[in-house]
């Protein structure tokens, strides 16, 4: 027997409570993140607890990051000159904060990475949508 074949499969339940298999959930997702997060920073600047809320809260909870996913998203990007980031200065009892920025860079990146999702996205749904 195949590996995995069997197998109970984890699930996230859709909007309509129907299951989807939880790994093909978890992939799809990898590939969209680093697109989502330039997306979140393009009119503002962010700090990281703050990008996890807004993605889970205008995603109706399906993109619930923990800190442990968008750290390495944040720091990959920022390696890469796609977002810059800088301390806040702490007033009163409140912490500093680190505030991440797109770059000219991300912006440029940004709107190619939505064309090419686009395209994607509807590349898919011509496969998907055919009926044999």
């Amino acid at each position: 027997m195949a590996a995995g074949i069997g197998r109970t499969l984890r699930c996230v339940k859709k909007e309509d409570g129907e299951c989807v298999n939880e790994r093909y959930a978890r992939q799809m997702k990898k590939g969209v993140l680093e697109i989502l997060v330039l997306k979140l920073l393009e009119q503002h600047e962010k700090y990281g607890y703050q990008m996890i809320m807004e993605l889970k809260d205008k995603s109706g909870d399906f993109f619930s990051l923990k800190e442990g996913t968008l750290y390495p998203i944040l720091y990959r990007l920022e390696e890469e000159g796609l977002v810059t980031s800088a301390w806040s200065v702490p007033q009163g009892k409140e912490l500093s904060k680190k505030y991440y920025k797109i770059s000219d860079a991300g912006q440029h990146t940004l709107q190619d990475a939505a064309a090419l999702w686009k395209h994607f996205s509807e590349s898919v749904n011509l496969i998907l949508e055919t009926e044999e």
